[in-house]
């Protein structure tokens, strides 16, 4: 990417619409703004006109703004021309500000020339992505957290603290007679561990910010006819799936994604496991098996008005350390309440998917699993990377305090640490992740 090149871009999504937006920045602005406005505006000033192509005719008529350099979304000059919401007049004006100078923008580059140009970090940027695909309003509060600043800030104080703890392990190695002594002193054991305890509450709250954002893969798994397909219309509140009362009705795959509490549930209903039929069974039995392996979380399902039903040999199948929900269907031929209890750990609910009862129950154990209510509550959004920076940096600040003895090996474990803490707000990051990280957000932004 060239900076000083001028760059333009339709911002709203495709499709007609009441407005839809033109947006241009860089340094031809002014120059773009005379030739299809034809005049000078005012700095941050919604001024009504009419969008002009090169002979002078109209293209459209509506709002244009223009924010000089450095106080706008790019610190450059930018334009926004905002006009009626219809993909060929949004093309002509894309057309026009391409003729007057600029070119079409790459995806994300509006926002990565904010990051360059110090607008924003790393980590707000990525959020601006976050907040716009965002599925749930808890999904949005945890990008918009971001986006302000919250998890930069909490970085910013590690770094801080980081700082002044080399500072005084480095200061110990002038004098290695009291060095020991000397850290015992600024007790620099317990400021690790704190600063342990704080890296970890980071790590979690960015972990509920990624659940938020990119929620969790279920699988409904059993054996035929114990009313999986009952289950996922339940839970999605709509016939997704065909349900029979004959056995190996379900032959295929079939993913559906539910909001609980703000996380995105995709769930998957799988064919019922038992020896394949015919080769149709055989590959939907085979899918199954793929979706168990990669799923982050079990339905398994078990027929509880069936006492021959052989759950416990299916589960005996199953991969072991998935968090599993037991589902003990068909309670209205037992004639019992649903109820929901912990057998070695694990959530056993039992319902009646056909008559709706105990599904509340169903739900609550299922989010259970992974949702830490106190850190969704001050949840940010974070990427992988920023998780992985995180484990990482914990590593580190383990190390330097198991090492305190050896000073000089301590010190370098927390500029290791200082340092991983930089990818995550863009101080230190290579130029080829940098591209890939914009690459994937929606031109425009």
């Amino acid at each position: 990417m060239d900076a000083v090149d001028t760059i333009a871009a339709i911002a709203t999504p495709p499709g007609a619409g009441g407005i839809g937006i033109v947006r241009v920045s860089g340094p031809l602005v002014p120059a773009l703004m005379s030739a299809i406005v034809g005049r000078r505006l005012e700095p941050r000033w919604a001024s009504f006109t009419r969008f002009r192509d090169e002979t002078g005719a109209p293209i459209d008529e509506g709002i244009a703004v223009y924010f000089p350099a450095p106080h706008s979304y790019t610190a450059e000059d930018v334009l926004e021309l905002h006009g009626h919401g219809g993909p060929v007049v949004l093309g002509s004006l894309l057309k026009r500000c391409l003729a007057a100078g600029a070119r079409i923008a790459q995806p994300g580059e509006f926002t990565k020339r904010a990051f360059l140009n110090g607008k924003m970090d790393l980590a707000q940027a990525e959020a601006v992505a976050d907040l716009i695909a965002a599925g749930s309003d808890q999904a949005a509060r945890s990008a918009a957290q971001s986006l302000t600043g919250e998890f930069s800030r909490r970085v910013a104080r590690f770094q801080a603290e980081l700082t002044e703890l080399r500072v005084l392990l480095e200061g110990s190695l002038d004098f290695p007679d009291e060095g020991i002594d000397f850290l015992v002193e600024e007790k620099v054991a317990e400021r690790l561990a704190r600063l342990l305890d704080s890296v970890q509450l980071a790590l979690r709250a960015g972990s509920a910010g990624r659940l938020l954002q990119d929620g969790i893969t279920v699988a409904l798994v059993g054996l035929p006819n114990s009313g999986k397909s009952s289950i996922i219309n339940e839970l999605c509140g709509d016939d997704v799936a065909i349900v029979t009362p004959i056995p190996g009705t379900t032959r295929d795959l079939i993913r559906e994604t539910v909001s609980f509490e703000g996380i995105p549930i995709h769930v998957v209903d799988t064919a019922g496991i038992r020896p394949a039929r015919d080769v149709v069974e055989e590959i939907g039995i085979a899918r199954t098996w793929d979706v168990v392996h990669k799923a982050e979380a079990l339905l398994l399902v078990q027929d509880a008005s069936d006492p021959h039903a052989r759950g416990a040999d299916l589960m005996a199948s199953l991969p072991r350390g998935v968090p599993t929900v037991h589902v003990h269907n068909k309670i209205d031929l037992l004639g019992v309440d649903p109820r929901v209890e912990y057998i070695d750990g694990d959530p056993h609910v039992w319902i009646s998917a056909k008559l709706g009862l105990g599904m509340d129950r169903l739900h609550e154990a299922l989010v259970s699993l992974f949702m830490d209510r106190t850190a969704i509550e001050g949840a940010f959004s974070a990427r992988a990377r920023h998780l992985d920076a995180l484990r990482r940096t914990l590593d580190h600040v383990h190390e330097a305090r198991g090492k305190l003895e050896q000073a000089e090996i301590a010190a370098e474990a927390l500029r290791c640490a200082q340092r991983t803490l930089s990818e995550i707000t863009g101080e230190f990051l290579a130029d080829d992740l940098l591209g890939e990280i914009f690459s994937r957000f929606c031109i425009g932004k």
